[in-house]
This record gives C-alpha cells, sequence and structure tokens, in this order.
C-alpha cells in the first residue's frame, strides 16, 4: 500500500474538501480525486460518500481515518527524530487553554520551561471559546471537557468530579442546608443556567438525584463561579481538583464542601496537537514538558 495515498486521503478528510487538500499539497484536484479512489480499490471499500456539497465518512471510512492519522502522526515524529535529534528547540509556540487553568499552575509550568529552554517563546492564548487549532496556527491546546475533534492527537491527564461547595464566610451568615431540596432556597451561582436557574444532577448514596437551583448570576467560565462563590454569593457546582488547587493559594478564601458524599461527573482534560502535522523540536518539547508536569500537578491532588 502507497503511504502517499493514504495521506493524501487524511489530508481531504481533515480538510473536508478535495479542492483545499489539492491546494494544501500543491496537487491538482483530480490527481487527490484519483489518489483517494486508488486507496479505495486497494482496500476494497469505500471510504467516502461524495455528495456535490460535503464529503461524508462511511463507517468503513471513518474506521480507517481514526488509525490511520495516528499511525502517520507517528511516521512523522519519528522520522522528526531521526532527522532532527541533534537540534536544540527553538521559536515560537502557539498555544491555547482554557482560563480555568490558571488554579493548575500553568504560569509556573511555562516559566520553568522557558527558563530550560531560553530559545523557545510561548504564545499564550487564554480564552473560554473553542479554538480551532488548525485555522487559526496552533500548535496545541490544553482542553476541558469532551473532546469532539477526531482530527487531533490527545493525551489525557485526567477526570475531575463535581462538588457542591459554599464559602464558609455564607455559611456562618445563612447556616448548612439539610439536604439537596434545601438548596432551591439558597442562591447559587450557576455555569451554564438558563433563565437564572439550572438542574444539578448527583450521585449520591441512593443513586442519582437532581435539584433545581436558582441564582443571581450565570457564567460559562468555571474560574469566574469558582470566585464567586468564594465571595460569598452563594453555592456553587464545582470541580474539586480545581478547588483543591485553588486552596493552595496563599490569597484564597475557605470554601467548604457540602454533601461530600454526592458528585457529578467532571471533565476530562486533555493536551492535543493537530495531526499528521510536522511538530517542531520546540513544539514536541514543550508539548511533552507540558504533560508531565501537568500529570505531577494532578496526581498531588
Amino acid at each position: 500500500m502507497d503511504l502517499n495515498h493514504v495521506a493524501v486521503f487524511v489530508r481531504v478528510v481533515e480538510l473536508e474538501s478535495f479542492t483545499a487538500a489539492a491546494n494544501q499539497l500543491g496537487l491538482p484536484k483530480s490527481s487527490v480525486s484519483r489518489t483517494v479512489s486508488r486507496l479505495e480499490e486497494d482496500l476494497g471499500v469505500r471510504l467516502l460518500q461524495r455528495t456535490t456539497r460535503k464529503l461524508h465518512l462511511t463507517d468503513a471510512g471513518h474506521a480507517y481515518f481514526e488509525r490511520a492519522r495516528v499511525a502517520l502522526a507517528g511516521l512523522e515524529e519519528a522520522a522528526a527524530a531521526a532527522t532532527d535529534t541533534s537540534s536544540v528547540p527553538r521559536g515560537i509556540v502557539r498555544v491555547t487553554a482554557p482560563n480555568d487553568l490558571g488554579v493548575l499552575n500553568l504560569a509556573d509550568i511555562v516559566l520553568q520551561f522557558t527558563r530550560k529552554y531560553p530559545e523557545v517563546h510561548i504564545e499564550l492564548s487564554l480564552t473560554s471559546r473553542f479554538v480551532d487549532l488548525v485555522a487559526e496556527g496552533f500548535d496545541l491546546a490544553v482542553r476541558a471537557g469532551k473532546l469532539t475533534d477526531s482530527t487531533l492527537v490527545a493525551r489525557k491527564i485526567g477526570s475531575d468530579s463535581l462538588g457542591i461547595f459554599a464559602a464558609a464566610s455564607y455559611l456562618k451568615r445563612k447556616g448548612r442546608p439539610a439536604s439537596l431540596g434545601d438548596l432551591s432556597a439558597h442562591p447559587c451561582v450557576l455555569f451554564r443556567g438558563k433563565n437564572g436557574k439550572a438542574e444539578w444532577r448527583l450521585v449520591g448514596p441512593r443513586g442519582e438525584e437532581s435539584v433545581t437551583v436558582h441564582g443571581p448570576v450565570s457564567v460559562d467560565e468555571m474560574a469566574f463561579a469558582q470566585q464567586a462563590v468564594q465571595k460569598g454569593m452563594g453555592f456553587g457546582l464545582l470541580p474539586v481538583a480545581g478547588v483543591t488547587l485553588g486552596a493552595q493559594r496563599p490569597e484564597a478564601l475557605p470554601l467548604v464542601r457540602l454533601f461530600p458524599e454526592y458528585s457529578a461527573g467532571g471533565a476530562g482534560l486533555h493536551v492535543v496537537t493537530p495531526s499528521v502535522r510536522f511538530q517542531s523540536a520546540a513544539v514536541t518539547a514543550f508539548r511533552d514538558f507540558l504533560i508531565e508536569e501537568l500529570v505531577r500537578v494532578w496526581k498531588s491532588l
């Protein structure tokens, strides 16, 4: 099997267009189309359903793409390692991460890396919006939550759970709720709430239970939600790991976890990079360093 055919197929799927793939590869569109057809002939299966507007992967095509992209990425890394083993990491590495990751000591990690590799410059973009790594030219990202882009190569750092927290000052003023149902009588800080309310689903001794809560503020950034709870705005359903790490800061206001026997499924944390893309020594070094440090921090919780 010609690996060039496989690489062309992967690029077509990533860009969702024969034309875009042809432009990027510097080939005629007809050559790209024939290459994919030959790959389908070699495999004896249909990989793509072609329409006038969009390409659709068949079930066989999806399964093949998932494995082929990882294999090609591995071959590119192997080639880079063989031809660039003596190079010193240098240049620019563009990274994006959620604002919430301030609690993971991201600044300390970047500082340690730049001291170790002074010829590397890190361009860090902290944002709560979804960033298209390929379209916006980023080398890697740290992402919390469910991954939906199958074209990315991901390394999982860990998974968090959510718990109910309140500021000690709030509990002193208003008292502790006796049950989950009592939370509906208290103000809550709502993460992505709608119309001033949200439904919290938690798993406890009696299985899954839910409570509808209300609050004066709805927000789409967990770091702000945690700060608002710390200020005494009300109860919050917050990441346990994030609260634990935040409590280690000298300026942190104390938070108290209520109903610790109850928790909700939280987000996974991943480091992701675009697939089938040459990575410089600087990107590879920072990716590996970042993963190692984030895993170390996560395990310390």
